[in-house]
């Protein structure tokens, strides 16, 4: 009998009955549930669940009688929209066969058509209060009246459709991802759970829409600086709904756009809408020539056709939209409305909060006219020194072909790739605990004096200055690291077991060569005297990117705190909240990583090379042409990095005994007897350490645990890695210990 009774049971959860698949959808994201977390829980694949939501395919036993019960779980706890037209609220849990409520009518002139705001549940999960959970992604019945089309968890009733919109100009924020259903409906998924009706039917359509109705934007970051224009994130599905496609072809990727051929791109012309000379990219700017002050302009945003590379945005291009929708706008809010990749934006980022005009005081006949901000860069492209220069700028055209640049010739400031052999006494240590500096270049950038607006003047004999910044020819080989000033007081140090810090190689130097100032400064003070035979300075300067930096740190430290890692945390604290702290919110793990690579991208972009076919060296290439193109400037700042990251060393070392057995750019490898950076950074009963060295703690310059090996894996590194002349560098793998065969070909 209970055979039977179980087959009986298996036949009615093989009718379960199911919510339609928007609400499914609903649901899951109204708990904050990721596809791959339903997945793993019904043992199926991401896939499967997602075609569940789409409707495309409908869940079997035995893994629908499960489904089932997560859905009315779930919409217990957060029950669906009322029906007011029916009277009766529509439960998640129930099936129903009423026909679909009646479209809305045309929006009134400003203002896209709508749906009734959608009830927020009374408990959400925990997530930072400052950064609301994923919005419901359902699409709500259309009421038979207009209405106010924003939807926002928590709103009681729409608001009226003639009513003022909160927030001014840009109150639904600076972005929107844009999705499209099966039954071809638009929606738009903005910043703290806004849910948007999209009416436009066709490309052009949406860019005027994005402009004059969906009040979408973001008020400058500077009094003299621009609004930021209005970002639109399209899905696969928007694509297909606007005509284009879902994924570049090869010759397309290479390209970096579709063809002007393209009809997306005709249809634009067609209605007086222009492309940048970047065309209709991963990161299209669509704009009509300014009229007064007023701007016309809309970025794009394709994921599909790798907009978000993994490097730096992780897999957020793979995120439903509404959880892709809190990524982008929590970093919109945290630093700025992304424009191109992390380093593009880090780039603009330093324009944004330091514009280069201002308007002038009225002239006789009262008018105002743009005229140069002091502190800025100004609005014209500056040739660089010609050891500041890349190889190929058109300031070395002169040199023969194939002219290599040496020392003397080249300023050649770059981040550590520095490694040794251990010595016994580490060899018999049983660890290799690795180190890393929280955002180092922007901890390298607060306060650097740079070149402002005005070229660099070239100077025979100078007398070293350190606040003057610029390029020194100079000798370094005479600075011996085996006796240094730590602080005021001379200390007998073992140098052989310290890189140099005037060498991204770690190599002694060997006679004549170009530094940036911080460089040439830090032979000073540890001790030595210095006679540069000439420099190019720039008299003009100040600290063009204190700014910038403090814009970075804060979003990386808001966001930490966010992930459960607060300042001014104790050392062990700190190491116990950030071990698997990304896990406890993925999305703003991506934000984390986002944040950094803006920052080290922004100073790349200071020194972008040529890149694509037809360039030849001595011709210009577009990035000249930006005044944002300062090698000087980005020199500086790794300078600052490599030296700050030297003397942290040369403290620790003076007090503790300890030398690094490998630097790569920003994390030192030491041998310790435990596992923990603790065993590395002694730290007293008060929680002090050694002044000037490693501190543990979030803050940018602070370190964090990089990873940690035995020692065994040290040595089978340097055995399968290294070669007659060159150590390899433990650094690169200590974070994973894993070494592919692409490291073995290098």
């Amino acid at each position: 009998m209970s055979e039977l009774f179980d087959a009986v049971d298996a036949l009615v959860a093989s009718r379960s009955p199911l919510p339609p698949p928007a609400e499914r959808r609903r649901l899951r994201q109204a708990h904050a549930l990721t596809l791959d977390e339903v997945a793993a829980a019904l043992g199926v694949r991401r896939a499967t669940v997602s075609g569940w939501e789409s409707g495309k395919t409908e869940p079997r036993p035995p893994e629908r009688d499960a489904y089932a019960r997560l859905l009315e779980q779930l919409a217990q706890l957060y029950p669906g929209p009322v029906d007011t037209a029916a009277g009766h609220e529509t439960t998640a849990g129930a099936v129903t066969s009423a026909s679909p409520a009646p479209k809305a009518q045309a929006p009134t002139a400003g203002r896209p058509s709508g749906a009734a705001a959608t009830a927020a549940p009374d408990h959400t999960p925990s997530l930072p209060a400052a950064i609301p959970a994923p919005a419901a992604a359902s699409r709500p019945a259309r009421a038979a009246e207009p209405s106010q089309s924003s939807r926002r968890p928590g709103a009681a009733k729409a608001a009226p459709a003639n009513a003022p919109a909160p927030g001014g100009a840009y109150a639904h924020g600076p972005l929107l991802v844009i999705d499209a259903g099966t039954d071809r409906q638009v929606t738009g998924y903005g910043v703290g759970g806004l849910v948007l009706d999209v009416p436009a039917k066709s490309l052009p359509a949406l860019v005027e829409w994005a402009l004059t109705e969906a009040q979408l934007g973001a008020t400058g970051l500077h009094g003299r600086g621009k609004d930021a224009d209005p970002l639109l994130v399209l899905t696969e599905a928007a694509c297909e709904r606007y005509g284009l496609p879902t994924a570049l072809s090869q010759q397309e990727r290479l390209t970096g756009r579709i063809p002007e051929e393209h009809k997306a791109v005709k249809q634009l012309d067609h209605a007086n809408w222009q492309l940048t000379k970047r065309g209709f990219g991963p990161w299209a700017r669509i704009y009509r020539p300014a009229q007064g002050s007023r701007r016309q302009c809309v970025q794009l945003c394709i994921p599909s056709w790798h907009a978000l590379d993994d490097r730096s945005w992780g897999h957020a291009a793979r995120l439903e939209p509404a959880e892709l929708a809190r990524v982008l706008g929590v970093y919109a809010t945290r630093v700025m409305t992304p424009v191109g990749s992390a380093a593009v934006t880090g780039l603009e980022l330093m324009t944004a909060l330091n514009p280069p005009t201002r308007a002038s005081e009225p002239d006789e006949h009262g008018r105002r006219h743009s005229e140069h901000r002091p502190g800025s860069l100004g609005t014209q492209p500056m040739d660089p020194a010609p050891c500041e220069a890349t190889d190929g700028h058109p300031v070395l055209a002169h040199l023969p072909r194939f002219h290599v640049r040496g020392p003397g010739e080249k300023l050649f400031e770059e981040a550590y790739d520095w490694a040794r052999e251990l010595t016994d006494t580490e060899c018999m240590k049983r660890c290799l605990v690795g180190i890393d500096v929280n955002l180092a270049f922007g901890a390298a950038a607060n306060g650097a004096v740079v070149g402002l607006a005005s070229p660099p003047v070239h100077v025979t004999q100078p007398d070293f200055d350190a606040a003057l910044p610029g390029s020194w020819l100079v000798d370094l080989s005479h600075v011996d690291l085996s006796r240094v000033k730590v602080g005021k007081q001379w200390r007998q140090l073992q140098g052989a077991l310290l890189p140099s810090p005037f060498t991204p190689t770690g190599e002694r130097p060997a006679g004549l060569a170009w530094y940036a100032t911080p460089t040439v400064a830090y032979a000073v003070e540890l001790g030595y005297a210095v006679a540069p035979v000439e420099a190019w300075v720039r008299p003009q300067s100040g600290r063009f990117l204190d700014g910038w930096y403090k814009r970075l740190r804060n979003a990386y430290i808001e966001t930490m705190a966010d992930l459960g890692v607060d300042e001014k945390l104790p050392a062990a604290d700190f190491l116990k909240a950030m071990d698997g702290c990304k896990s406890r919110d993925a999305e703003l793990g991506i934000v984390l990583d986002a944040i950094k690579m803006t920052t080290k991208g922004g100073i790349g972009k200071l020194r972008e090379k040529a890149r694509g076919g037809g360039w030849k060296p001595g011709q210009a290439w577009p990035a000249l042409a930006r005044p944002t193109w300062r090698p000087d400037i980005r020199a500086t700042v790794i300078s600052r990095a490599r030296t700050n990251m030297h003397r942290k060393m040369i403290a620790l070392a003076a007090a503790t005994g300890q030398y690094p057995v490998a630097v790569l750019s920003d994390c030192a490898v030491y041998a310790a007897d435990g596992p923990s950076p603790l065993d590395v950074l002694p730290y007293d009963a008060d929680g002090k350490t050694v002044p000037g060295s490693f501190r543990l703690g979030v803050s940018p310059g602070m370190v964090k645990h990089e990873g940690t090996q035995s020692v065994l894996w040290g040595a089978h590194v340097h055995e399968r890695l290294g070669t007659d002349d060159k150590v390899a560098n433990l650094a690169r793998y200590i974070k994973t210990g894993e070494i592919t065969a692409t490291d073995d070909r290098e």
